[in-house]
């Protein structure tokens, strides 16, 4: 049996026995809380496997260059570790970042758009705790805060903290496993259009003040906290009362399986 049949049939036995304990009525406990802390203390054991065993990737150091575009798309897939996203690249730079795990990446240009696809050198193995090494799969990335961006991240059981606010970011959407992610959407984009799909995950949104927002929220969410003072309820969506005339404004829609989602 190899290394990476053993870690996710362990995983989906874990699981499978919360499951069936909770439903039989053995254990009463928040069961998708219960699944997410197993997935954090196995990811935890399988960082400290990296650090006593001796494996240390260190990380990567990476600067793509603007190359004059007047925008780029940037894609990004990301396995299990950590994510930091947030504004800060230099002037001439379309993105700085330090990888841990290494980095695999293609850039061209389309017209006056940069196309950028960001993903780890080996995939399938990145997302075996014990191929981690000391750094894991953990990724900060600083973006040009200058240009219009289109960003779609794929990441698996993850921590993401994507801090948007100083970015020109138009057209963003997060695909995510069971993971955490908080997002500050941009303050300053025009009309930025999101779309965030996740699966067992904790979903925390931020709207800077000055936003205003429209929110469509589809699938079975656990948990769903928006705040109605800003955004009231009209229908199925929830939308700032200035929505149709704001400068700057947010089309947000969430389709999650079985989570939490905040929205503030």
């Amino acid at each position: 049996m190899t290394k990476g049949g053993l870690f996710w049939g362990t995983i989906l036995l874990i699981i499978g026995l919360l499951l069936l304990f909770s439903n039989l009525g053995i254990i009463a406990i928040e069961i998708w809380s219960a699944i997410w802390a197993v997935l954090l203390i196995v990811v935890g054991l399988g960082i400290l496997w990296g650090v006593f065993s001796g494996r240390d990737t260190g990380g990567q150091e990476v600067v793509i260059p603007r190359d004059g575009a007047a925008r780029a798309r940037i894609r990004l897939s990301h396995g299990a570790g950590r994510l930091r996203v947030d504004a800060g690249a230099a002037d001439d730079a379309l993105l700085e970042g330090t990888f841990g795990g290494g980095l695999d990446y293609r850039a061209g240009r389309k017209g006056d758009e940069l196309d950028v696809h960001l993903s780890p050198p080996d995939f399938l193995a990145m997302i075996v705790p014990w191929n981690w090494g000391r750094e894991g799969l953990g990724w900060l990335l600083r973006l040009n805060s200058d240009i219009p961006l289109s960003l779609a991240f794929e990441t698996g059981a993850s921590d993401a903290r994507l801090d948007l606010t100083d970015l020109l970011v138009t057209d963003l959407k997060l695909e995510t496993g069971a993971s955490s992610l908080n997002v500050t959407l941009p303050a300053r984009a025009g009309h930025t259009r999101a779309r965030i799909e996740a699966g067992a995950a904790s979903v925390a949104v931020r709207i800077p003040p000055e936003v205003a927002a429209r929110l469509r929220l589809e699938g079975g969410l656990a948990s769903i906290e928006v705040d109605e003072s800003r955004f009231p309820r009209v229908g199925r969506l929830y939308q700032s009362q200035d929505y149709e005339t704001a400068e700057n404004r947010v089309d947000l829609t969430v389709e999650a399986g079985v989570g939490s989602l905040r929205v503030r």
